[in-house]
């Protein structure tokens, strides 16, 4: 009999038995009693999740996928692009290829965004819908590796029955969430999947250990955020009397004057106001950086010594922002120069509906600019009033056409 708590796939010896038990209590748990035979807890509470949302256990919800679009979409912004998904697909592809396995990737939706590896097993996943772009989490195919180690944040191995839906029992799967070392945020998490008779003891260890790999590249490349931050900061810091702080917008510090050595603060959710109160700081001026922000306990410079220039003569427009303590430049899209150009032609300001005239020809299409307004305000929240959406009136605001 194997233990309570299976962390890994059955020895081939007792993989017969085991799918037996594991059939049986999952027979049990759908007829709301307690299985009869050991299962490991993990699993025993996704059926009961699963089964208190009414998923039906033979064949589960329909997982249309999402269109190409919206995976190139999530891609982009899930935090796992780059070296972090080269990572997990190059640390896992060569040893799931020859063991019969897939390598899946998916978001922290549960959205499947890469696949890759063995073409048979490909083909046996397009036909369960195991496609780029289709849900993976419990709502939708029950208790699986993926899903339910979205669900619990840790590494899970998910074999035959333990599946809840009768179509996946023929499926062995082992995941591992993959996290963000800036603040601990869960991004998504890959899975090796293959046929049940696959399965292997060291499924989990492998997923788990390329898992670790991706989240290194990842503090790597917070590092050399860091370090970029740290280069804009150092001239700057060096102007400046008193206490400050650069730090990223997860509240690592980058760089600081007049303060002891401190690793990371406490950061307000929104950073679109001039003035913010951290915690060990108190009420501090805010100033936005590229990549960060600069934090000044007490105080810095008025505002009335900002100079903001909208510059449109170029093909891609610039809005640079000269103060005291030192000058940099921001590339905007097209549209949102447009916007910054008439916020700056009309400086008492306008309506959603005299902005949507502008941009559309048509007033009513003031959920459209309320929603690029608020992008806008994210990045430049200290430059941009609202009620009525104008440049602040203490700003030196000019534009070069």
């Amino acid at each position: 009999m194997r233990p309570e708590h299976l962390d890994t796939a059955p020895e081939p010896a007792d993989r017969r038995y085991y799918a037996r038990a594991l059939a049986t209590a999952r027979d049990d748990v759908l007829a709301g009693q307690r299985p009869r035979v050991p299962v490991r807890s993990s699993i025993i509470d996704s059926w009961q999740r699963v089964r208190g949302k009414g998923l039906d256990p033979d064949r589960g919800r329909d997982v249309d996928p999402v269109s190409s679009t919206e995976v190139e979409r999530r891609r982009q912004r899930c935090g796992l692009a780059g070296d972090p998904v080269r990572t997990l697909r190059t640390g896992l592809l060569p040893a799931a290829d020859g063991a019969g396995h897939i390598v899946v990737v998916v978001d922290r939706d549960g959205r499947l965004l890469w696949r890759e590896g063995n073409r048979a097993v490909l083909r046996r996943a397009d036909q369960l819908g195991f496609v780029e772009g289709a849900s993976w989490g419990e709502a939708a195919v029950g208790t699986n590796a993926i899903g339910t180690a979205l669900v619990e944040g840790r590494p899970l191995h998910v074999h035959a029955a333990e599946h809840y839906v009768g179509t996946h029992h023929q499926w062995t799967c082992a995941a591992a969430p993959v996290h963000d070392p800036r603040d601990g945020q869960l991004l998504g998490v890959v899975d090796i999947s293959g046929p049940r008779d696959t399965a292997h003891p060291s499924m989990l260890a492998l997923v788990s250990a390329v898992a670790e790999m991706a989240e290194v590249r990842l503090r790597e490349a917070h590092r050399d955020q860091l370090d970029r931050l740290r280069t804009i900061a150092a001239p700057l810091l060096a102007r400046l009397p008193g206490q400050a702080l650069v730090v990223d917008r997860n509240g690592w510090v980058a760089a600081s004057t007049g303060l002891p050595p401190i690793d990371r603060i406490a950061l307000p959710a929104q950073l679109d106001a001039q003035r913010v109160w951290v915690p060990a700081f108190g009420d501090c001026v805010l100033e936005p950086l590229p990549e960060g922000v600069l934090l000044c306990p007490g105080g810095l410079e008025s505002a009335a010594s900002t100079r903001v220039v909208l510059d449109l003569r170029g093909a891609r427009p610039q809005l640079a922002v000269h103060r005291d303590s030192g000058s940099w430049s921001y590339q905007v899209s097209a549209r949102h120069a447009d916007v910054l150009a008439h916020l700056a032609d009309h400086p008492a300001g306008c309506s959603a509906a005299d902005l949507a005239e502008h941009l559309f020809a048509d007033p009513s299409r003031t959920v459209t600019v309320r929603a690029e307004m608020s992008r806008l305000r994210k990045r430049f929240g200290d430059l941009l009033d609202h009620r009525p959406y104008r440049f602040r009136s203490e700003l030196d605001v000019a534009v070069l056409r």
